[in-house]
């Protein structure tokens, strides 16, 4: 929610917050699933809003603690990539094994690491 007034960017970051913001209200309300579009939500976000924490082009206030405010707030539903591969499992029909959820897993976190790699560019 604080990357909502953050100005457009070629990430469209206020659009993905509002993603974000609307899939975390669905997992507040007890939807398991919602958790793996609040994950793939903050991994697409982060581009947009790192290079505004810490790289300038933003004032002090309330730009850049918006941003920080924002990575701050990302860190949980990082941390969540396990159960949101599960959930991801189930959105998409496949079969429920440990060797899916693996997979599953591994392709969000390389999927995390291209992301941040691309903003680097």
């Amino acid at each position: 929610m604080l990357a909502l007034p953050l100005a457009p960017s070629s990430w469209h970051g206020p659009e993905v917050a509002s993603v974000l913001a609307v899939s975390a209200t669905a997992l507040l309300a007890g939807q398991r699933w919602a958790v793996a579009l609040v994950v793939i939500a903050e991994l697409l976000l982060l581009p947009t809003i790192w290079p505004r924490a810490f790289l300038g082009g933003v004032d002090i206030w309330p730009g850049r603690i918006a941003a920080l405010g924002s990575l701050v707030a990302i860190v949980p539903g990082l941390l969540a990539n396990k159960r949101a591969a599960a959930a991801l499992v189930l959105i998409t029909g496949w079969r429920r094994t440990g060797e899916t959820c693996r997979r599953v897993h591994a392709g969000l976190v390389a999927g995390g690491v291209l992301i941040v790699l691309l903003s680097l560019l």
